[in-house]
């Protein structure tokens, strides 16, 4: 193997399941590659909010004048999106290199592919010199590989059913999982407003110092502004997020409370607070393309997620039409999200995806007819994202709005040529 993409292919092959929950291989690989990381490690969980709690803690963080590096995932189009080192993505390069270094490390042990990726990223920011380590949890927390990293500080944002088979069937049983990343005498900060109990019991037993929205730290706003408050600081008038989308404002206060809990460690200013909130940047989450029509994409792939993208979509005013292209995987709650987005949507582009775990466009069109009560909704199918947005560019109007949302893979599947230009199909008209 030479390429980054070449060392891809390799760890798709190298275990029989895609997902195999546990730390102990893992944990040995890691401990041959003797990991080790001078600055303080954060650790994000949660079912939504991950990735904006992350960009946000970076943005703020590179202001301040740290190293930064952040690993989080899935990536939307290339791989590289994961691992971010001084607010630029990892060379492809630099990443083969690491997974040389896995390779050679990890003998006889099998690693899923993500276990594989995570300790070549982790293993290449221990190389890089880093004030701050920013981690993503990609899947529950307790038995994901990112939790072999003990955080100086933890964080998890809110908490939904989602991947149900893997981590339970309720917010108690999924929010006991999450809560796997704590540890003993060490913070955690808790975004969610109504955190499960099981979390809040689990962080009584293991002694973390526990730091709760709406206890410990809240936040208010107007139309204008917000003003976050914590344990023994506060901060007035602050810009809202350049993220999108009311529950921002939830995330940023987690953030903030983070950044409270490190200042020993890694003071930050208050201009740094501020400039890294108006230009912090994560493709995907509620963006806006502006053009004719308007373009937004979102990856809102559980019922939680969709309901935030309905809030969102009501507050963006009024469209004659809005066109919705979907794709998303066969076990998620399919029929959740097509009931919150049904009174939104007036013509659905339903879309297969490259991968078996994702429903066909057939099986997503079937659903939503079988659900589907309005005389005046259309809906059709198509190979591809791309096929998918290009029908919808060609039927819609200037004043129309295209909403694409789903998987990692629906967006992603638009973006991965770069922004889709909207404006040429108007400009001459």
């Amino acid at each position: 193997m030479k390429t980054l993409q070449d060392w891809l292919a390799h760890c798709e092959q190298l275990h029989p399941h895609a997902i195999d929950m546990g730390l102990d291989r893992v944990k040995a690989v890691a401990e041959r590659l003797a990991l080790h990381f001078e600055g303080p490690v954060i650790t994000v969980a949660g079912t939504n909010g991950k990735g904006s709690t992350c960009a946000m803690l970076e943005a703020i963080l590179l202001e301040a004048g740290y190293r930064t590096g952040v690993y989080t995932s899935p990536h939307l189009v290339h791989f590289e999106e994961r691992c971010r080192l001084h607010g630029e993505s990892a060379s492809a390069e630099a990443l083969a290199q690491a997974f040389a270094q896995v390779e050679a490390a990890r003998g006889e042990v099998s690693l899923t592919y993500f276990e594989f990726s995570t300790l070549a990223i982790l293993w290449l920011m221990a190389q890089s010199n880093l004030d701050v380590v920013i981690l993503e949890v990609g899947l529950g927390g307790r038995l994901d590989a990112v939790n072999i990293i003990d955080p100086d500080c933890a964080v998890i944002t809110s908490i939904d059913i989602d991947h149900t088979q893997l981590l339970g069937h309720g917010r108690e049983q999924i929010g006991l999982e999450k809560a796997g990343i704590m540890r003993a005498g060490r913070p955690v900060v808790v975004s969610d407003p109504v955190p499960p109990d099981s979390l809040i019991a689990h962080a009584q037993a293991v002694g973390a110092d526990l730091w709760r929205l709406g206890q410990d730290f809240n936040f208010s706003g107007d139309k204008q502004q917000w003003a976050w408050a914590g344990r023994g600081r506060r901060y007035s008038g602050l810009a809202y997020p350049a993220l999108r989308g009311a529950n921002q404002l939830v995330n940023a206060s987690g953030v903030l409370a983070a950044l409270e809990v490190l200042r020993p460690r890694i003071p930050v200013t208050a201009q740094a607070v501020r400039n890294g909130l108006a230009l912090v940047e994560l493709p995907g989450r509620f963006q806006i393309v502006p053009g004719e029509p308007v373009l937004v994409l979102d990856v809102a792939h559980n019922p939680h997620s969709v309901a935030a993208l309905a809030l969102n979509l009501d507050a963006m005013g009024f469209y004659p039409t809005t066109h919705a292209v979907f794709g998303a995987m066969a076990d998620k709650d399919l029929q959740a999200m097509l009931e919150r987005l049904g009174p939104l949507m007036d013509r659905w582009y339903f879309t297969d995806l490259p991968l078996p775990r994702a429903a066909t466009a057939a099986q997503l069109q079937q659903q939503w007819q079988a659900l589907n009560r309005r005389a005046d909704a259309t809906s059709s199918t198509h190979a591809s994202p791309e096929a998918a947005l290009q029908a919808a560019i060609a039927a819609a109007g200037g004043a129309d709005r295209i909403v694409v949302f789903g998987s990692f893979y629906t967006v992603g599947g638009v973006l991965k040529d770069g922004i889709p230009r909207l404006h040429a199909k108007h400009l001459s008209t």
